[in-house]
């Protein structure tokens, strides 16, 4: 019985990352995302910490991030603000959001690159919501003066950044599209200072993906002769000379004939 419509889109839009996350825990089980399981364990604690009477300022102090705050100490509060569960939402939506979004980013590209991309988008909230109350509520991209006062936790920012690099790396255009659309819905119906951080968190991500495409299409140019010329020369020797470093006699596929070059 052929597959439906449905179920070819599926497959083809996660097919292979379903694959790849599946197989990774199979084999590794929870030492496939060590960093995962320690965000969500510094989360759960931040959350349980802050809720009594002698730690909530402790975590305000380590993990508070106002844009009307200095900017050295809102640089330095930031990397722990990413998992400091905001006050009025519930908790377990940050965990969750963590252990799906966090976990499969970590198999499909590493626990440090997990997360420098989760600083990344976090840091872009945080810049913008300063530049925004620097520009006031008569710029198209400005922030009342009221935002300079509103505490800036949660993982949410570093969440939408990582689904955007992970959906780009993978293939899955549609959801990444989709996670684009649902933020600027997001915007357009709260227009609240969260929802226009995680368009500036999807903006500092795209940048970043922008920069690496260009690097990678500046190495491989640079990987490639612009002409034979070129090429025999890389080679070591003049275009039309007899090899040198081969047997006499040697067999056809001994001497590599036909063998595709090699890339870096």
């Amino acid at each position: 019985m052929p597959a439906s419509p449905l179920r070819r889109f599926a497959r083809r839009e996660w097919g292979g990352l379903a694959a790849r996350v599946r197989g990774a825990l199979v084999t590794r089980r929870w030492r496939a995302i060590p960093l995962t399981l320690a965000a969500v364990a510094l989360c759960a604690t931040f959350q349980a910490v802050q809720n009594q009477s002698w730690g909530y300022q402790f975590v305000q102090d380590i993990g508070s991030v106002r844009s009307g705050d200095p900017l050295l100490l809102s640089l330095v509060r930031t990397p722990l603000s990413l998992f400091v569960p905001a006050l009025d939402l519930p908790v377990w939506g940050a965990l969750a959001q963590i252990l799906l979004v966090f976990g499969i980013a970590e198999i499909c590209l590493g626990r440090w690159k997990t997360l420098f991309l989760a600083y990344v988008a976090t840091l872009s909230g945080t810049m913008y919501a300063r530049l925004g109350v620097a520009l006031g509520p008569g710029s198209p991209i400005g922030l009342p003066e009221a935002d300079k006062h509103v505490m800036d936790t949660g993982p949410s920012a570093a969440v939408v950044g990582l689904a955007l690099y992970v959906c780009r790396r993978v293939g899955a255009y549609w959801t990444g599209g989709a996670v684009v659309v649902a933020m600027v819905v997001e915007v357009i119906v709260k227009t609240n200072l969260a929802g226009k951080e995680h368009i500036a968190a999807l903006l500092g991500v795209a940048v970043l993906m922008l920069i690496e495409a260009a690097v990678r299409r500046r190495r491989k140019h640079r990987g490639q002769p612009r002409d034979r010329g070129e090429g025999a020369a890389h080679d070591g020797r003049a275009e039309g000379a007899p090899p040198h470093d081969r047997a006499e006699g040697a067999a056809p596929h001994d001497r590599g004939e036909g063998a595709p070059p090699i890339q870096s």
